[in-house]
């Protein structure tokens, strides 16, 4: 009955491709959502992810990077103190308004403050270190090259942020955030672009540590201490986390972007289910047949279950070949994707689920096999 399922999804291929190309665009769409919402939303954390600080240091309550409020800079001392800590460097983030020299008015702009040598902490896994040696230049930044276009300007362009002149001296890849345009300055050049009177410290502070893999531990040991005033401890991971869950379920666009995956896989689940229900349809007198001649009802669902399977296995192939190059494209144009190992095998695992809830499915019209079909 094994060799049946294979055999009569080879002759009788054209009744099964509907089902096949309805799981595998089902998983087409399931697998590039996904590999977006990583993208975009994993934006918000690539001041984290693209960075090789360990532990970060900021005001208590903070929900994403972007929200941090300032702390007093005499916290670097109490984080020195501590014997695990290597080093401690401060981080500057200012919202400013930037107006380029092409026709686009103003564009809200993120500015990060960091510190431009070859073994800066801050964007050291994004920008190389004879690019972040151009920020020690006077009004220097540094842009996504996909942000070129919105901010009016090309490299050696002037622009303003906040009144105030910069210069773009290069463009870099895969800073691109959530919410608005990231800028990369020297902390020197971020500090004179804040017009905040009330920031009297650095946004964050974010120190390496000898044993990485120690950051929960020695985050929880160096958090609170009211003689520096409030401020809180995060490992890079579990801060990272924080931005990203923020962005995904306490904002409308998160709250969007799961709902609309929900329908995706709504349809994906039904459209499947319904086009193997009609290819088992379509062989009820063939399976009457068997019927007749003694193969019981329980193997032919078998049969069933199996061609589900392949079904799926089939769907799902051609889904992940178009998908690559899909992905492949959208890297091409900066399109915010990504997709790793484990988000792969949950699409695959979701994917087959979908296959086999539509199997079952299709196993309820194998009541209507009956040998006096054959006699209608």
């Amino acid at each position: 009955m094994v060799a049946l399922a294979r055999k009569t999804l080879i002759y009788e291929w054209r009744r099964f491709l509907p089902a096949m190309l309805a799981v595998g665009f089902a998983g087409l769409l399931q697998l590039l959502q996904l590999a977006l919402v990583l993208g975009i939303f994993g934006a918000t954390s690539v001041y984290i992810t693209g960075s090789s600080a360990d532990v970060w240091v900021g005001f208590p309550g903070t929900q994403s990077v972007g929200s941090g409020r300032s702390i007093d800079a005499n916290v670097e001392s109490r984080i020195l103190m501590d014997p695990a800590v290597t080093r401690v460097e401060p981080y500057e983030w200012i919202d400013g308004d930037w107006r380029g020299t092409g026709d686009t008015g103003g564009v809200s702009v993120f500015v990060s403050g960091i510190d431009p040598t070859a073994d800066g902490l801050m964007f050291s896994k994004v920008l190389p270190p004879e690019l972040r040696a151009r920020l020690a230049e006077p009004d220097a930044v540094i842009v996504d090259r996909a942000d070129l276009d919105k901010l009016g300007v090309a490299p050696g362009h002037t622009a303003t942020i906040n009144g105030q002149r910069v210069r773009v001296v290069g463009v870099s890849s895969g800073l691109r955030g959530l919410g608005g345009i990231n800028v990369i300055a020297s902390l020197e050049t971020a500090r004179q672009l804040d017009t905040d009177n009330a920031d009297n410290g650095p946004t964050y502070l974010v120190a390496k540590l000898r044993d990485p893999t120690q950051a929960d531990t020695v985050a929880a040991r160096l958090r609170g201490g009211s003689a520096f005033g409030p401020y809180t401890t995060w490992s890079a991971a579990n801060f990272a986390r924080i931005s990203v869950l923020y962005w995904l379920f306490d904002t409308g666009a998160g709250a969007g972007v799961l709902f609309l995956a929900g329908i995706v896989f709504l349809v994906g689940a039904v459209i499947t289910s319904q086009t193997l229900v009609g290819a088992v349809q379509g062989s009820v007198r063939e399976y009457a047949t068997l019927n007749a001649l003694g193969v019981g009802v329980g193997a032919l669902r078998k049969v069933v279950l199996e061609q589900a399977f392949w079904v799926g296995a089939l769907g799902l192939l051609g889904a992940t070949v178009l998908g690559v190059l899909l992905l492949l494209l959208a890297r091409s144009q900066d399109v915010p994707v990504v997709l790793g190992p484990l988000a792969a095998i949950a699409c695959i695992a979701l994917v087959m689920g979908q296959a086999a809830v539509s199997g079952m499915a299709a196993m309820r019209s194998m009541r209507r096999i009956d040998p006096a079909t054959l006699l209608r």
